[in-house]
């Protein structure tokens, strides 16, 4: 089986510049250069600074061990050369793997970590060990807007993952926050990330919760703003039962509204491409659909996450 590189060359070289070109106009370091543009590389590259972190697509490649490693090694000579990143700072993750895992030992690595930049603030990422590298660059936008309305505010940050929303809010000058997420991996990770940035006070609680639990029990603290940006679906052993963002978005947002101070904010995504929102059964007094400002002009599939702002 031949593959075209020379197209895919040709096809990064031409996003990279254009890209690349918008991104440093706006003073961004991260940004995505390629997303599943040319199917025969169903792939999207990610620039983080001086790294690239690339995605394989699931799919069905009908190709053999062997021949999938030979295309991957393919793709990242390719990537190396045509964005002239070394090939030891390319990150490759594997949505799906095949038979014959021994094929891919060659692009595992471990225990690389990276500080990068985003609006002033500083980051940890770590594009080997996780599937997900520590900061989604689909949320840039949205977490410029909430550093922007978190001025004076009670913030609460749930499924905060490593916590990038809070250390926006604290920088934007929140005067309290509350990060829950269920991982104290995460929840380390987002202590670390408002460290770096001389953020971590008092102030910043973080707590370590099945987020819906939390909703459950009783509790009289109020938020100004709330994000709330959930998995599609969980069934963590941690957690009582799962979660299906379509199925339990009702209940679940009718049990953070309680929680919000009149008046206050709720930022709700949810990166589950086929979402409804049942907005006629959710007891807030309006809810804007912010998509459009919300997802960034270097994701070309627009559909990449929805998200929602309910005002109570």
């Amino acid at each position: 089986m031949s593959f075209n590189f020379d197209a895919f060359a040709n096809r990064l070289a031409k996003m990279e510049r254009h890209t690349g070109k918008w991104a440093r106009r706006q003073g961004i370091s991260c940004y995505r250069i390629y997303d599943n543009d040319i199917p025969e590389f169903p792939l999207a590259v990610d620039r983080y600074e001086t790294i690239l972190h690339v995605s394989e697509y699931a799919r069905n490649h009908e190709m053999e061990p062997d021949e999938h490693a030979a295309w991957l090694q393919g793709c990242i000579e390719t990537l190396s050369e045509t964005l002239q990143v070394d090939k030891s700072l390319i990150f490759l993750k594997f949505r799906q793997r095949q038979k014959g895992l021994q094929q891919y030992e060659r692009f595992a690595r471990k225990a690389d970590e990276f500080i990068v930049r985003e609006d002033g603030l500083k980051f940890i990422i770590n594009p080997a060990d996780y599937l997900d590298i520590g900061l989604f660059l689909d949320h840039r936008n949205t977490r410029k807007m909430v550093r922007g309305w978190s001025d004076g505010k009670r913030v609460l940050n749930l499924f905060a993952y490593t916590g990038s929303f809070t250390v926006h809010a604290a920088a934007g000058g929140a005067v309290s926050s509350l990060t829950i997420d269920m991982s104290n991996t995460y929840l380390q990770w987002a202590l670390r990330n408002l460290s770096i940035n001389g953020l971590d006070n008092n102030q910043h609680r973080f707590l370590q919760a099945d987020v819906l639990q939390w909703l459950e029990s009783p509790g009289n603290e109020q938020f100004d703003l709330i994000v709330c940006d959930p998995p599609t679906f969980s069934n963590s052993k941690r957690m009582d039962s799962t979660l299906d963002i379509q199925r339990d978005h009702v209940m679940m947002l009718n049990r953070i509204l309680p929680r919000l101070a009149k008046g206050g904010s709720l930022v709700f995504s949810t990166n589950y491409r086929k979402f409804k929102l049942a907005q006629h059964e959710i007891r807030a007094s309006s809810i804007t659909d912010i998509s459009k400002q919300t997802v960034p002009e270097d994701f070309r599939n627009k559909r990449i996450h929805q998200c929602f702002l309910l005002k109570k």
